[in-house]
């Protein structure tokens, strides 16, 4: 489990909202189109080794790395 602060926290949650919505309204996986929950996108934060705090999640078909203050960059 990796433990995230609570600027990462409001970014993991801004990049979900931004994620694709199918018909009936449902967040999907953005490249396999299969409905998502929260929960879901924020298991797959990845620690990046050296970033000092920095985690992953890839969105998108890209990896978007989140800092400590909830700066994001790809």
């Amino acid at each position: 489990m990796i433990t995230t602060t609570r600027g990462q926290r409001l970014a993991l949650k801004r990049l979900f909202e931004r994620s694709p919505i199918d018909a009936d309204h449902h967040r999907l996986e953005p490249l396999e189109g299969v409905p998502i929950s929260y929960r879901q996108f924020r298991r797959g934060v990845r620690p990046m080794f050296g970033g000092q705090g920095c985690i992953l999640v890839q969105w998108c078909g890209m990896w978007v790395g989140i800092e400590p203050d909830g700066y994001t960059h790809t």
